[in-house]
């Protein structure tokens, strides 16, 4: 139920702290009934800061911009830095079909960002990096994108376990 609440709005596990404080004081003291209804209050405070930090449309909206104006480079950099903020070791890849291998501890990530700027995306890029995840035999892939990806892509990331970050997740990492 923990798990259901932390991907819900903060208000609804407000609600269900107050119902479970409300059903609890009928049966016992106000103290007890409190002690029932923490966690419940906990989650709704841990979501809504979560919520309070994640970026708005207005702010989504200007990341992808300033993204769409750097060059290869410049979003390689940033890239870099950003998975280096998180605690990665970051290595740039030649060959073209995954650009960074990220390792944090025992767990290796592909991340293929080079076609960041495609309009739309197919599924033939999902299909390099899930070869490249093979060769390098690595945990994750994920595949970055500013653009539209294809529903037939997004099957595809969806049945290899490929993360495509796009919008909010793109911005929240290079903004962080």
């Amino acid at each position: 139920m923990f798990a259901i609440l932390l991907r819900k709005a903060w208000w609804v596990s407000g609600a269900v702290a107050l119902a479970v404080f409300g059903l609890s004081r009928l049966f016992l003291a106000w103290d007890f009934a409190l002690f029932a209804a923490l966690p419940f209050a906990v989650i709704a405070a841990y979501v809504g800061v979560k919520q309070l930090r994640a970026p708005g449309a207005r702010r989504i909206a200007k990341a992808i911009e300033r993204l769409r104006a750097m060059t290869w480079e410049e979003f390689a950099s940033a890239m870099e830095a950003a998975y280096r903020r998180e605690g990665f070791r970051v290595t740039r890849l030649e060959g073209g079909r995954a650009d960074f291998e990220l390792v944090q501890g025992a767990r290796h990530t592909l991340v293929a960002g080079k076609r960041w700027k495609a309009t739309r995306t197919g599924i033939e890029p999902l299909r390099e990096l899930e070869a490249a995840r093979e060769v390098h035999e690595a945990h994750e892939c994920v595949y970055v994108s500013v653009g539209e990806i294809t529903e037939q892509a997004r099957a595809f990331a969806l049945e290899k376990k490929i993360r495509v970050m796009q919008g909010a997740d793109l911005a929240l990492l290079l903004d962080a």
